[in-house]
């Protein structure tokens, strides 16, 4: 086949909400952006544990001497953050050598990472160091965990993250490491028009949805995609019938998503099967958000969702069970 004659294939429903929601690429300390973004935040955990100092090492006037520490696991998990543990503690004269990569499985009683340098200087540190690892880890096990249901019900879903991260960025890259989506890495990323933007533009969701989807559209080279939060059939279908619109205008393809938030999801289910009926399906992704938990989340891939956005993956996760052993 000359290249003259190659037609690229469409992409399917899973591609594209892949390139739309999985941004966790970049999310790398090789990443100037990336490393600039977190250091401040690494960098205040330590200096706000141990300023002015750390007055339990100062008191035990501990003699000046060279010793080793290991990470090891309690339970088995996903590893997320070591990279950025050990970016922390060269910072404070610690050598760090990972024992296992981020985004890999370990089992329970697995060195994680071995720390050698000044014994004060391992024993100040370490909680600072756990409680870094214990989250990240946390974030990219329940997340693998729950994709893994995902899939098992729908293997054409994904699950994605939401901006429920007090740790930001570092919240993102442990989701990314467990296999899930990012989805928006900031407010600069992509637009999301929600229910309040809705409210100051029209007195219905279904008249502002048109609205909103025509001011954004003028700003879509500058997004990775323009989602709009609907409630109601009705404003689902006005929002499905704008994008085909303006799709029908411009040769390139662009993602455009529904973000149906706090719907049951039979509700869901209705609406993909209204976007079907008036031929409106291919033209939107469809995001199922809100009362999303661990035991219903099956349901919600069962509906028929590309994705389902769980802020439980960060607002609340349960520290993974770590702990660092000195020698």
């Amino acid at each position: 086949m000359t290249a003259a004659s190659f037609i690229a294939a469409p992409q399917t429903r899973v591609q594209r909400t892949e390139e739309a929601l999985f941004r966790g690429g970049s999310l790398t300390l090789a990443n100037a952006e990336y490393r600039n973004a977190v250091r401040p935040l690494l960098d205040s955990l330590l200096e706000s544990d141990t300023a002015p100092r750390d007055i339990t090492v100062a008191a035990l006037r501990l003699p000046r001497r060279q010793a080793k520490a290991d990470i090891v696991a309690r339970e088995p998990g996903i590893a997320a953050g070591l990279e950025e543990l050990a970016f922390l503690l060269r910072t404070t004269q610690l050598a760090v050598f990972l024992l296992v990569k981020d985004g890999s499985p370990f089992n329970a009683g697995e060195i994680l990472a071995r720390i050698e340098g000044d014994e004060s200087g391992l024993l100040s540190s370490e909680r600072v160091g756990l409680n870094l690892l214990q989250r990240m880890c946390g974030i990219a096990t329940v997340s693998h965990r729950l994709q893994s249901r995902v899939a098992r019900r729908n293997p054409d879903s994904r699950l994605v993250g939401t901006r429920k991260t007090p740790c930001g960025l570092l919240d993102k890259r442990a989701v990314h490491l467990g296999g899930v989506g990012t989805h928006r890495l900031g407010l600069g990323d992509a637009i999301l028009v929600k229910n309040n933007h809705l409210a100051v533009l029209a007195p219905s969701e279904e008249r502002a949805v048109p609205i909103a989807i025509e001011r954004a559209w003028e700003l879509r080279r500058e997004s990775a995609f323009i989602e709009v939060e609907v409630r109601s059939a009705p404003a689902a279908i006005a929002a499905a019938t704008k994008f085909r619109g303006l799709r029908e205008q411009d040769d390139k393809p662009y993602p455009c998503l529904l973000l149906l938030d706090n719907m049951a999801p039979q509700e869901i289910a209705r609406i993909i099967e209204n976007l079907r009926a008036k031929s409106l399906y291919d033209e939107v992704l469809i995001e199922a958000s809100g009362r999303v938990t661990e035991n219903n989340i099956e349901e919600y891939a069962a509906a028929g969702a590309d994705a389902i956005s769980a802020g439980a993956l960060t607002h609340s996760v349960r520290a993974l069970d770590l702990a660092q052993r000195i020698s």
